[in-house]
């Protein structure tokens, strides 16, 4: 038990290590709690780490009380999503993307659900599509959000 433990924790944290971190942007109250931190709406920014010159900002429900305060409340799966073109692309480099690639990851509950946003290609379009969404690892949700940045010159 221990071994499979460790196994899930150490590719959790190898997962992580190959996606963007967030920097929170600031925050709102949405429920007051008399114990411990109120819960809240969090908004973060990240740059996606395969395309420098896309920036994407990501808003999500976070859990307060008393279990938020020790990291052991579960958030909601509810999150959205804004990406934008912020300077050059290289376009020589987005047909090497992997389609789903995960570009961010962030824990929702002490161990088995996630935040996770993905990157898609669309040649055709020339358009980077970036679908935030959470999963666990017994059941996710079907509760996504989506952001296009169709790929521009940049003088």
């Amino acid at each position: 038990m221990k071994k499979q433990i460790l196994l899930a924790a150490t590719i959790a944290l190898g997962t992580l290590a190959f996606t963007a971190p967030a920097e929170e942007i600031g925050d709102v109250s949405t429920t007051f709690k008399f114990l411990g931190a109120n819960n809240k709406i969090v908004v973060e920014a990240f740059d996606d780490p395969e395309v420098p010159g896309v920036a994407c900002h990501i808003s999500r429900a976070k859990t307060g009380g008393m279990k938020g305060a020790v990291g052991l409340a579960e958030d909601p799966t509810e999150a959205s999503i804004s990406c934008r073109q912020i300077g050059a692309i290289d376009v020589n480099k987005l047909d090497k993307l992997k389609n789903g690639g995960t570009v961010f990851k962030e824990s929702l509950s002490l161990v088995f659900k996630t935040l996770q946003v993905v990157r898609f290609y669309d040649k055709k379009r020339n358009v980077l599509v970036y679908l935030a969404y959470s999963d666990k690892v017994i059941e996710g949700s079907p509760k996504n959000a989506i952001s296009s940045v169709p790929v521009m010159k940049w003088d």
